[in-house]
């Protein structure tokens, strides 16, 4: 089973989440940073792409044996899945189409939503937009594990059986921490997901249908792509609660790397974080940051000091902060 976790319980802390005061100090210094604020044009040609060469894929996908399915999935369709699971956060943020076309958001939501085959696009906002409101929050921060994951995952073998399952954690634990009635516009996307999987069954074959939904769930266990998960917010240095990454995945995950930049200006497009942290690099190169995403995933299997109680936790509501 390997080693025990050295720790107990999580970081419990009684200050406010670092990034609205971050966002403060640099804008007071940097106020040309708002000029980066704003939906990026370009980001719904890209993610339609994405899009697009997935249902390519699955002209293709139902004459292979399903050992290549899988295979397929991990190496190809998993990424691009997890690419557009990626483009539903950013337009999470209305960075798709801008604040002012909240409608076109959630629509362009649904469309990238398609090949993921899970409906994800409205729930994820949903829970989302709350951890960036309530970082660390116990009550609503469903980023955060739950003490009975902590207490059952508390080996190195423990360890890897959680990474491996982390998309079903990520499915259910929102309804375990923070129960919400489903809206009107989740249960449209449930509506269009489902169709749009009948017809993929329909015209490609079950095999197709597969392909998506084992992408979708292994490029979320364990897989490079997925490190992001945790290299974001486990505290890997004591008194960090949240990672940046500056390695070359960013380029197929829209940047999410850039992830303490992400947090102190979520109204910026993942495409112009890296111009954040250029022009204020002082509060940013001197933090804690992952340079590789498969070392995450090492490091917190096999590091007993690491762990899914690693994260710093608030007591209930907490301090309220901008979204």
């Amino acid at each position: 089973m390997g080693q025990n976790v050295t720790r107990t319980d999580f970081e419990w802390v009684y200050t406010e989440e670092p990034h609205a005061s971050r966002r403060k100090l640099i804008m007071e210094k940097y106020p040309q940073i708002k000029m980066l604020f704003g939906h990026d044009p370009k980001f719904k040609w890209v993610a339609s792409a994405m899009v697009l060469l997935q249902i390519l894929a699955l002209f293709f996908v139902n004459d292979l044996s399903w050992k290549m399915i899988f295979l397929t999935a991990y190496c190809y369709g998993g990424v691009l899945n997890h690419s557009l699971m990626l483009a539903v956060h950013e337009i999470s943020h209305n960075l798709a189409f801008g604040h002012g076309r909240p409608l076109h958001n959630r629509i362009f939501g649904f469309f990238c939503n398609l090949p993921i085959g899970l409906p994800m696009s409205i729930s994820f906002r949903k829970y989302h937009l709350e951890h960036h409101r309530y970082q660390g929050d116990e009550d609503v921060d469903t980023d955060i594990p739950t003490g009975l994951e902590a207490k059952l995952f508390d080996t190195t073998f423990g360890k890897f059986i959680w990474v491996c399952l982390q998309p079903f954690f990520y499915i259910f634990r929102p309804l375990i921490i923070n129960p919400k009635p489903p809206t009107q516009l989740e249960i449209i996307n449930f509506v269009i997901q489902l169709t749009f999987n009948t017809y993929v069954v329909f015209f490609f074959g079950w095999k197709a249908l597969a392909y998506m939904l084992i992408g979708s769930i292994l490029a979320m266990g364990l897989h490079p792509v997925a490190g992001h998960f945790i290299s974001e917010h486990y505290m890997f240095a004591k008194g960090f609660e949240t990672y940046s990454y500056y390695g070359p995945l960013n380029w197929i995950t829209f940047n999410v790397g850039y992830h303490n930049e992400h947090h102190d200006f979520p109204a910026i497009p993942g495409s112009r974080l890296p111009e954040v942290k250029r022009i204020a690099p002082e509060f940013y190169d001197t933090m804690p940051q992952h340079t590789s995403w498969s070392r995450v995933l090492y490091d917190f299997i096999t590091d007993p000091a690491i762990g899914p109680y690693a994260r710093i936790k608030r007591h209930k509501r907490g301090m309220k902060t901008s979204s």
